[in-house]
C-alpha cells in the first residue's frame, strides 16, 4: 500500500530526477576528483593583485591534490619490458605518448598515463634540475629549470587554474610567499616582493611515442609507476572530455572560429625568445598524410617537426648546430591562444 501510494502521489519522478542530478555531476567532475589527495586543505593563496583576470581563475582541488614526485625512482628499459610481460594490463606499449628529456647524455622518458596523476615531476637530469610539468585539461606539457634567482625551487600544483591551465607554485616557500606560475607559460600571475615578475625558465624536450623514444635513446630511463597507483594508472579520465569541445572551466579569449577546433593540438617552438606555433592538422595538410615530417626555417633555424596528427605527437629538432632552439612546448589550440594569442603558422612550401 506504501509502495502505491508513493508512485501515485508522484514522488518517484521527483526522486529519479534527483538520483540523475548526482549522478550526472558525479560524471562531470570525477576527472578533477577521483584521484589520490593529501590531506592538506584549502588553497591559501593570496589572489589581491594578481595580473590576470579574477574570473579566470578558479579552484579545481585542494592544493597538493595530486601526488607530485621529486626524486622518483626510474626504471631501464629492459626493466620496462619486463614489467610489461609480467603485467596483464601493459605498463608502457610503443605507442603510449611519452616526454622525453635529454640533457648532458641523461635521457629520459615520462609517460603521459603517468603524468596525467602526478602533474609535476622535479628531477635533476644531466646534472641540471628541471621539472617535467604536465596540465592535464590543456593536454599541455612544458619542462622548466627549477633554478630561480640563484636558489632551486620544488614545483607544486596549487589547485587552482587560470584559463584551465593549471597554477603551479615553490612547495619549499609555500602559498604565503610563493609566486603561482601558468604551468605552459611560466609566466607568474602574481607580483614578487620587489615587485617585478618571475618567470620560469623553459627548456627544450620532446612529445613523441615510447617506440620513437627508445630507438633514439636506447639508454634511455623512465619514470618508474607507483605500486599503490596501479589501478588509477590503468584509467583516463579524461576520455570522455577531449570527445568534444566543451570546456569545463571559464576560458577568455577563446580562438577566432573556423580553421582548428579548440582541442586541436599544436606544438611550440621557442628561439630567440619567439614563439613559432604548429597546429598538427596544418603539419598534416602540408605533409598530405596524417603523420609524417615536415621542414620549415624559423628565426633563420631549419626545424624539423616529426609528427603524428592521430597519436597527437610532435617532436621539434634543429638542423644545424646552433643549439638555438630554447623550448618545445605542446597544448590544445584553446589554451594557447587564451594565454597567449599566437596564431599557428600555415605552412605553405614545406619540403
Amino acid at each position: 500500500m506504501a509502495e502505491s501510494s508513493i508512485i501515485r502521489s508522484g514522488w518517484w519522478v521527483a526522486l529519479a530526477a534527483g538520483v540523475l542530478t548526482i549522478v550526472v555531476a558525479a560524471v562531470m567532475i570525477a576527472p578533477l576528483i577521483d584521484r589520490p589527495s593529501s590531506p592538506t586543505r584549502g588553497a591559501e593563496f593570496d589572489l589581491a593583485d594578481v595580473r590576470v583576470p579574477r574570473n579566470l581563475i578558479v579552484r579545481a582541488m585542494n592544493r597538493d591534490g595530486v601526488m607530485v614526485l621529486t626524486a622518483p625512482a626510474m626504471l631501464d628499459a629492459a626493466e620496462v619490458d619486463r614489467l610489461n610481460s609480467e603485467e596483464r594490463g601493459k605498463m608502457l606499449v610503443s605507442d603510449d605518448r611519452v616526454v622525453g628529456v635529454e640533457i648532458a647524455g641523461d635521457a629520459r622518458a615520462y609517460p603521459l598515463r603517468l603524468l596525467r596523476w602526478h602533474e609535476v615531476v622535479n628531477e635533476v637530469v644531466g646534472g641540471e634540475a628541471i621539472a617535467v610539468t604536465y596540465s592535464p585539461l590543456c593536454d599541455s606539457v612544458a619542462v622548466f629549470s627549477r633554478e630561480l634567482n640563484g636558489g632551486e625551487i620544488e614545483l607544486g600544483v596549487s589547485g587552482l587554474l587560470y584559463n584551465s591551465n593549471t597554477l603551479l607554485y615553490d612547495r619549499r616557500l609555500g602559498p604565503a610567499s610563493s609566486d603561482l606560475w601558468i604551468q605552459l607559460t611560466g609566466h607568474s600571475i602574481t607580483p614578487s616582493k620587489d615587485g617585478g615578475r618571475s618567470r620560469l625558465k623553459l627548456r627544450p624536450a620532446s612529445l613523441t611515442t615510447w617506440a620513437a623514444w627508445r630507438d633514439r635513446h636506447p639508454a634511455t630511463s623512465v619514470l618508474a609507476p607507483l605500486p599503490e597507483m596501479k589501478k588509477p594508472y590503468k584509467r583516463d579520465p579524461f576520455n570522455s572530455y577531449f570527445g568534444s569541445d566543451l570546456l569545463k572551466f571559464p576560458v577568455a579569449p577563446l580562438p577566432p572560429s573556423g580553421g582548428l577546433h579548440l582541442k586541436d593540438r599544436v606544438v611550440i617552438a621557442t628561439i630567440g625568445g619567439a614563439d613559432a606555433v604548429f597546429a598538427l592538422p596544418y603539419l598534416a595538410e602540408a605533409a598530405g598524410a596524417p603523420a609524417g615530417t615536415v621542414d620549415v626555417t624559423f628565426e633563420g633555424v631549419p626545424l624539423r617537426i616529426r609528427f603524428d596528427a592521430v597519436l597527437e605527437t610532435a617532436d621539434v629538432e634543429t638542423l644545424d648546430p646552433s643549439d638555438r632552439l630554447e623550448a618545445v612546448r605542446w597544448a590544445c589550440w584553446f589554451c594557447w591562444f587564451s594565454l597567449e594569442g599566437t596564431i599557428p603558422v600555415i605552412i605553405r612550401d614545406a619540403t
